[in-house]
């Protein structure tokens, strides 16, 4: 583990009695390196521990990061800390967003505009050569299932494409 206090309180409260090593950088090679039986690591996704073999049996504590700002900030420290609120509040809009691109004919989009409410109003480009099919383009704040894309396609939609977004700044 890279947090031997965290786990050290957690097994003394267990009485379980384990010898802990303490490693620094890619914890989770360790048990492969025959270094450790198991390990004790920060995971928020588990993608890494999945990759090296590994499955999540305990959870010691949750934890969660926070920013807090003291109200005495000098002017220039306040816009600072503005700039680092947004940048993290686009990051998670983001996470809860996809962007959702189909072509659909044009007297389909009231319809689809209420199948994906969108931030603001759908971007709607005209399609080459079809005078009566658009393009429509919408960041939907909510997961898309399967189930409102074959919604959308009985809406007349078709080529539907659900990106995920890195980051969104309105």
């Amino acid at each position: 583990t890279s947090y031997p206090n965290s786990l050290g309180f957690f097994l003394r409260e267990n009485n379980i009695n384990a010898e802990i090593v303490e490693i620094s950088g890619s914890v989770e090679i360790a048990t492969g390196m025959g270094v450790a039986e198991a390990i004790c690591d920060l995971v928020s996704t588990g993608s890494t521990l999945a990759s090296n073999s590994l499955i999540e049996v305990e959870t010691i504590f949750e934890s969660e990061a926070v920013v807090i700002g003291s109200s005495k900030l000098s002017k220039k420290k306040s816009d600072i800390l503005t700039r680092l609120l947004t940048r993290i509040d686009g990051v998670q809009k983001a996470l809860r967003s996809k962007y959702i691109m189909m072509n659909a004919p044009k007297t389909a989009l009231e319809q689809i505009k209420s199948m994906v409410p969108g931030l603001e109003e759908p971007t709607v480009m005209p399609l080459a050569g079809s005078d009566n099919r658009v393009a429509v383009h919408v960041v939907a704040p909510e997961q898309i299932f399967w189930e409102t894309m074959e919604n959308l396609k009985k809406a007349g939609a078709s080529s539907i494409l659900v990106v995920p977004i890195e980051k969104i700044l309105d």
